[in-house]
């Protein structure tokens, strides 16, 4: 039987630089990451995806607002953005991936499929929020915009440049989890939970509403591959591996680490708030709950990772 497996692609890692954010320039790298996913499936694989969106609800933030000031068009909520950066990622995963079977004679399909996460209505990140959403901007320009844009947070993200950020509460159920895993068991390909799912609240009728926030993609992967009952989940960033004291002189690759070991890292501080802290906590928690391991990788080593060349190896 198939191992199950959960990969989260970073929405940052889709716009490889500023001279290449166009919606082609992201398809290009779309498809270079559904190369070293088909690998995976290849070596015994099923796989649901799931994909972050900070830099496209950015854009499609400003181009409301620029809309909105020059033609006096209807501005576009933060939770409406998160359910378009789905479809519009997700419709580019799944051809990229039905492609790349089609090259590789595998009889085999991809489905998006629209995901909704409920999140806690009095969650404190409503009124604290911490989540950089779009571009990175300079403190000139971010000074500029935060004086146009009274209602916008702006900080600094990780020393690389000030961005936006709204309010992130904890997901607590994947609504659409029985649906994932049954189409995975059947043999789908699935792309779910992206940008993080869209954020909903339960009513007390038992209706969901959505609401404006975004939700950690990790976080929600994490939950999502526990709910699911995946055997890993590997999460895809910058970096062929995790690292202690990163960017120092004594920097050093961690390739295998237990649990205990790793959340001991975390009380040393050793992993960025707003960077890498996030896939670190994303990965405790699913081991937490079941989960028996997890790898942490750049979406190029995927194929070597799993084979146990590369990446950073969690163990439970």
């Amino acid at each position: 039987m198939a191992k199950l497996a959960v990969i989260a692609i970073g929405g940052n890692s889709l716009i490889r630089d500023n001279m290449r954010q166009t919606v082609e320039d992201q398809y290009d790298a779309v498809c270079e990451t559904a190369k070293h996913i088909v690998g995976m499936i290849e070596q015994g694989y099923d796989v649901i995806i799931t994909h972050g969106n900070g830099p496209q609800v950015g854009f499609i933030l400003r181009r409301s607002e620029i809309a909105c000031e020059t033609a006096g068009m209807h501005s576009v909520p933060l939770v409406a953005c998160g359910a378009d950066t789905q479809g519009a990622i997700g419709y580019q995963i799944q051809q990229a991936m039905d492609n790349e079977f089609k090259k590789r004679g595998l009889d085999k399909s991809a489905i998006t499929l629209v995901t909704q996460v409920v999140v806690d209505a009095s969650d404190p990140a409503f009124t604290r929020p911490t989540k950089p959403i779009g571009s990175f901007f300079s403190q000139e320009q971010a000074e500029k915009i935060q004086k146009n844009n009274p209602d916008w947070v702006m900080v600094n993200d990780s020393g690389r440049g000030y961005r936006r950020v709204v309010a992130s509460p904890q997901p607590q159920e994947i609504v659409e989890k029985d649906v994932i895993s049954k189409l995975v068991r059947e043999g789908y390909c699935m792309i779910a939970v992206g940008g993080g799912g869209i954020p909903v609240i339960r009513q007390g009728d038992g209706s969901f509403k959505g609401v404006d926030a975004v939700i950690d993609k990790d976080f929600a992967s994490s939950l999502l591959a526990a709910q699911v009952q995946a055997d890993e989940l590997i999460i895809s960033t910058g970096v062929p591996k995790v690292y202690l004291n990163y960017g120092n002189p004594d920097e050093q690759a961690l390739d295998k680490v237990t649990l205990a070991e790793l959340k001991e890292y975390v009380k040393q501080n050793h992993f960025a708030p707003g960077s890498m802290l996030p896939k670190i906590q994303a990965v405790i928690s699913f081991l937490e709950n079941g989960g028996s391991k997890a790898i942490i990788t750049n979406p190029e080593s995927l194929e070597e990772a799993v084979a146990g060349k590369t990446g950073t190896h969690v163990y439970r």
